[in-house]
Formats: C-alpha cells, sequence, structure tokens
C-alpha cells in the first residue's frame, strides 16, 4: 500500500512470524503477571507495572517507524499489564469473570466504532500518526484485558479447565482462518478477531504448563515459563530482524 513519501507504518506486517510472536507475548504476559503478584506486594507491583507500560508507550508513540525491539517490548508490556488489569477487576473488585468479559467486549467495540469514525478505517496498514497509534494502542490493550477475561471464563466459570480452554480457543482461530480463506471475513475483521483469540489461547496454555497439578496444570512454575517465553520472544523477534529489511521511506509495510 502506497502512501506520501515519509510516511512509514509504526507497526508490523501480521506474517507468520508476527502471529507467533503474538501468542509468545500472551503467555509470557499471563506467567510473568502471575509471578510478579504472587512473588511481591500486588498494589505496588501493579502500580509500578503501570509506570513502566507508560513509559514503553509514550517511546513507542514517539518512534518515526516500526522498530521491531520497540514495539515487541510495548506488546509484551501490554501482556503483563493487560493481565494485571483484567486480574484486578476480578480478584480485587469481585467482578465476575461473565460480566468483565462482555464489558471489555464492550470497550473494545467502542474503541474500534471511534477510529472508525474518526480515521475511516482500523486497518493496521495504516498506523502512520500518534493519534492513529493511540486507536491502534487502545484496541491492543483492550484486547489483552478480553482475552484474559475470556480465558479464565472458560477455563474457570465453564469449568473446561485450561488445555481444554485453550483448545477451544483454537478451534475459534481456525474457523477465523477459514472464514478468511474463503473471504467470508474481510482482512481487517479477521485481523482483530484472531488478535483477540491469540490473548486466551497464549494464556490458557501458558497457564496449563505453568499452575500445579491440583489445578489441573504440569507445574512447571510462572517463573520458568516466564524465562523460557521471554527467551523464545527475544530470539524471534532477533531472527525476524536480521531476515527483513528495513522499510524503505513512501512505503507502508
Amino acid at each position: 500500500m502506497s502512501t506520501t513519501r515519509g510516511e512509514l507504518n509504526r507497526v508490523p506486517e501480521p506474517t507468520a512470524s508476527f502471529w507467533l510472536i503474538k501468542v509468545l507475548t500472551t503467555g509470557m504476559g499471563e506467567a510473568l503477571s502471575d509471578f510478579l503478584v504472587t512473588r511481591f506486594a500486588p498494589v505496588p507491583t501493579v502500580l509500578i507495572t503501570a509506570v513502566l507500560f507508560a513509559v514503553i508507550l509514550i517511546v513507542q508513540l514517539r518512534a518515526d517507524r516500526y522498530r521491531p525491539w520497540l514495539y515487541w517490548g510495548t506488546v509484551s508490556m501490554v501482556g503483563v499489564f493487560g493481565t494485571m488489569v483484567a486480574d484486578v477487576t476480578h480478584v480485587a473488585l469481585g467482578v465476575p469473570y461473565a460480566v468483565s468479559t462482555p464489558v471489555f467486549l464492550a470497550a473494545l467495540v467502542a474503541v474500534f466504532i471511534l477510529w472508525r469514525r474518526v480515521e475511516g478505517t482500523v486497518d493496521v496498514h495504516t498506523i502512520t500518526s500518534i493519534r492513529r497509534q493511540l486507536f491502534y494502542w487502545a484496541a491492543v490493550i483492550t484486547t489483552f484485558a478480553m482475552g484474559t477475561a475470556a480465558g479464565d471464563l472458560a477455563a474457570s466459570t465453564f469449568h473446561l479447565g485450561y488445555l481444554s480452554g485453550g483448545l477451544v480457543f483454537v478451534a475459534a482461530m481456525i474457523v477465523v482462518v477459514l472464514a478468511r480463506a474463503t473471504a467470508v471475513l474481510g482482512p481487517v475483521t479477521a485481523f482483530w478477531t484472531a488478535y483477540v483469540l491469540t490473548r486466551p489461547i497464549g494464556a490458557s496454555f501458558a497457564d496449563y504448563i505453568a499452575v500445579p497439578h491440583s489445578r489441573g496444570g504440569l507445574d512447571a512454575g510462572t517463573g520458568l515459563v516466564s524465562a523460557v517465553l521471554l527467551i523464545a520472544i527475544a530470539f524471534t523477534v532477533s531472527w525476524k530482524n536480521s531476515t527483513q529489511p528495513a522499510p524503505s521511506a513512501g512505503t507502508v509495510r
């Protein structure tokens, strides 16, 4: 997609490696959030995470183009902070997942409606201004919070457990892929639907691997799962960055 010279997209193309890293960040965010709030005092931990997220988001917003380490660092922080937001809503405020999930969904729909009304599109190939970045990241944060709540809704409220719950969302993702392949869904709708689904997929399997046997997991521990996923993210981003040339000015990638 062409645009005026100097306009560069601030977010990556949704390629296969994009989706791989995205799922890794969702699992990492779930595991690291759980690790932090159970090892340290929850309130200051959430506040410090919020400050760190705000700082890296501001740096991301000021970037002149897509910068892999900065972008995926921001997404990783969204993964951690988005999990904390959903967990605080449920644990601290006592809001059931059956309530928080549709509330987060309504918030996401509101973001998309406002974004489209103001910008005329919610296409991720056109994130070339501060305002569009703000809409993009508002949508990303909301998808993480909603996906976390939806995953916990399936695992806990519906008693599916982490493994079965994760497989349900994988099945939903397959439906989205098939719908896109057969043109039932357009590219923008398919992208954002898949984006939402990656959150409960990654989080469910991370929980399954990390939580104790008494909760239906493999008992690997949130610390180990967080560390492994962080290494996997760093390796994949490094590999992708070394094999993909930087976009030239005048082209949105």
